[in-house]
Order: C-alpha cells, then sequence, then structure tokens
C-alpha cells in the first residue's frame, strides 16, 4: 500500500519566502557590487566635479524619465506636428519666393517695359514664365521717357 505524501501549505510558504529573502540577498549583494555608469566614473571621480551636480543631474533624469512616461501621447503628437512642419516648411518657402519673383517682375514689366495692349492676364503669364527662366520679357520693347 502505498501512502500518499501530505504537504503543509504553511512548509511551502516558508520555503518559498527563505527561498526569495536568499535571492534578495543575493540581488542587493550584486548591486552594491555594480560598477558606475561610465559618465560618472569620468565626471565625478575622474574630473572631479561637485557632488551637488550629480544629485542635481540624478534628479533631473529621474523627473523627465516620469515625465515622459505620463506625458507619451502628448509628445508624440508633439513630435509628429514637428516632423511635418519640417517636412512642409521647404515647400511652402519655394512657393512663396517664387510669388514674390512673380510679383517683383510684374512690377518691373509695369514699369520699365511697353505695356500698351497687353492686359493684365498676360502681364501675370510673363512675369511667371520670366521667373521661370523664359526670355519673352525681353520682347517686349523699354518705355522711352
Amino acid at each position: 500500500m502505498n501512502k500518499k505524501e501530505t504537504t503543509n501549505p504553511k512548509e511551502l510558504k516558508n520555503q518559498n519566502y527563505e527561498a526569495k529573502k536568499m535571492n534578495a540577498s543575493a540581488n542587493l549583494k550584486k548591486k552594491k557590487d555594480k560598477d558606475l555608469p561610465w559618465w560618472v566614473e569620468l565626471l565625478f571621480v575622474q574630473i572631479g566635479l561637485p557632488d551637488k551636480l550629480l544629485i542635481k543631474i540624478l534628479k533631473a533624469k529621474k523627473t523627465s524619465k516620469e515625465f515622459i512616461k505620463n506625458e507619451k501621447k502628448s509628445i508624440i503628437i508633439f513630435l509628429f506636428v514637428i516632423t511635418i512642419l519640417a517636412y512642409f516648411y521647404p515647400v511652402i518657402k519655394h512657393a512663396k519666393n517664387k510669388l514674390d519673383c512673380e510679383a517683383i517682375a510684374k512690377n518691373y514689366i509695369i514699369k520699365n517695359k511697353n505695356t500698351i495692349g497687353i492686359n493684365n492676364r498676360e502681364i501675370k503669364m510673363l512675369s511667371t514664365n520670366f521667373c521661370y527662366g523664359g526670355e519673352e520679357i525681353y520682347e517686349i520693347e523699354n518705355l522711352k521717357n
């Protein structure tokens, strides 16, 4: 006849507790023996910067990590908006420069060229053509003062 082995739940809990306690003490020793980060070693041990600065740096690091953790969605939206603006800025600037060029060319044509018989739409067309490298503007005669 085989007897069933009975286990006491309290004994299991005690064994688990003791094992965890031993692991915790081993983890504490590992943490204590852990090397300093290279930047702490360089700046505060080798160079000798004040400890107050290290404390401020570590506090700032902690608060920034918490801020990033808590405000992750708003940070992603902000970075997305900045990326979109940076992407479209050259396109907008190019369009603005072309419009400025057309306005300057139009004023030049009206002031210095004989525009009798040329309507406003044709002057705009000539100014656009000139800004894109066309030479039709030179075919209009200069005004004789």
